[in-house]
């Protein structure tokens, strides 16, 4: 019983941090770009108890398991991110942009703590951030540069008068009415999105791969400038469903009830047992 007890308390833990995951889809309903996550659970280290003759355990055509496995409780062992399209808004943006092909990213530049490292999002909605040389710098909503296709941030020159992002990723300046193709965004599609960390801010990172069996191109591959899909004056909404979110609410609370009464028998047992004389 006492190993019952330990199995409901340590899947109720885990029930928890599935919760959290659904309120964070929620809370993210509206927020641009955003990719809901799911959780996938496992069971923890269990016990094989032989518990069957050796006529039994050895039987003809016999695929099940020998004996009983023992479990101590299940743990959510993964986190994915559906990286699909999600319903498109149309703005009067002319620095709004909207990636159509599922899995296609925009790469980020962001420094913490002295390092700097490739993050990336579906947030398209893009700014440009004055430089103390009066230039300027295509950046997120956070601040954080936007790569282009020389692997640097992308910097313009001052007197901008316009500046708008077709639909293969250029970004068009515009100065005394001549029109000047001066970068273009850089892509790359998470061909393994289930390896990608959310980071904050809307932004994914890719794992540590110091003793990993893979390497960053296994995850994300660069995107051809040509075969780049945007659309512009156009914000990608959040792709979180709320009738599922909701489903999944309801099912994770009603385990995490069914554990804790799990517990709470158990309590009410062996307080019988200690009553008996």
């Amino acid at each position: 019983m006492s190993r019952m007890n330990v199995q409901a308390a340590v899947t109720m833990g885990q029930l928890q941090n599935k919760l959290d995951l659904i309120g964070h889809n929620v809370a993210n309903l509206n927020t641009s770009g955003y990719k809901s996550q799911s959780a996938n659970f496992s069971s923890l280290m269990y016990q094989n108890i032989d518990n069957f003759s050796d006529v039994e355990a050895n039987a003809t055509g016999r695929q099940t398991p020998h004996g009983i496995r023992l479990g101590s409780g299940a743990r959510m062992g993964h986190t994915n991110i559906n990286l699909a399209l999600g319903s498109l808004d149309t703005t009067d943006r002319g620095l709004d942009v909207a990636l159509l092909e599922d899995n296609h990213l925009l790469q980020v530049q962001v420094t913490e703590n002295g390092f700097t490292e490739t993050r990336y999002t579906r947030d398209g909605s893009l700014y440009l951030q004055p430089l103390p040389d009066g230039q300027h710098m295509l950046s997120t909503s956070e601040g954080h540069p936007v790569i282009g296709q020389a692997g640097t941030p992308i910097i313009f020159d001052e007197n901008i008068d316009d500046v708008n992002i077709n639909e293969m990723g250029q970004i068009v300046t515009s100065r005394n009415g001549i029109e000047v193709v001066e970068d273009q965004l850089a892509l790359v599609e998470a061909v393994r999105p289930q390896f990608l960390e959310p980071a904050g801010q809307n932004l994914f990172r890719l794992p540590d791969l110091t003793d990993a069996a893979y390497v960053a191109e296994d995850i994300v591959t660069e995107v051809a400038p040509f075969e780049n899909s945007i659309k512009s004056h156009t914000l990608e909404q959040s792709n979180v469903d709320l009738t599922v979110q909701m489903a999944e609410l309801l099912q994770t609370q009603r385990a995490y009830q069914f554990n804790s009464r799990t517990i709470t028998m158990h309590d009410q047992m062996r307080g019988l047992v200690n009553q008996l004389r």
